[in-house]
């Protein structure tokens, strides 16, 4: 288990250096979907399998409008990959950064620390991420509220990032 949380994170992190180090959309969006699904694998890893599903399925239905819209508004005829040279010194340097980060703040932090939501109880009844569930229903109006305000918020923020030189979305086609 130790070995596979290890590698959803180097997973995790080098999606997330991919999408900080790439500024076209295309190439940004696969990163983005790694990054969900790492993410999703380390919450299944801890035990929270059904709120691993329910991210995944939310965020890459999320994630294919949002990269609709940003590959309609930013129509590079020639987008940067992740081997060209501005992009490939963008993520040796976030790499350098984030290793210097974890040699600064690793000490003292060990694997038994790594404690799964179904291993705290053995006489549990429920499993770890039931009574998340649970309570996500219960608060769910004021959750859908603001799970709505959110997305609209990523919604501009996309929009106002892919924008440009051009005028965005009010631009003539």
């Amino acid at each position: 288990m130790t070995y596979f949380m290890y590698l959803f994170m180097v997973g995790l992190v080098l999606g997330l250096v991919a999408v900080a180090s790439n500024p076209s959309p295309y190439f940004a969006a696969l990163g983005l979907v790694i990054v969900a699904g790492m993410g999703c694998g380390i919450l299944a890893e801890y035990g929270g399998s059904f709120l691993s599903l329910v991210l995944f399925l939310i965020y890459l239905g999320g994630m294919l409008v949002v990269f609709a819209y940003s590959a309609a508004l930013a129509a590079e005829p020639y987008p940067e990959s992740w081997g060209s040279p501005a992009v490939v010194l963008n993520m040796v340097i976030y790499l350098v950064g984030v290793m210097l980060i974890c040699m600064y703040f690793g000490g003292g932090w060990y694997e038994f620390s790594w404690v799964p939501a179904d291993d705290e109880g053995d006489f549990s009844v429920f499993r770890g991420d039931v009574g998340g569930v649970a309570l996500m229903y219960s608060f769910g109006g004021g959750m859908l509220m603001i799970s709505a305000l959110v997305l609209l918020l990523t919604l501009f923020v996309v929009l106002e990032l892919t924008r440009g030189l051009s005028r965005g979305a009010v631009r003539a086609v």
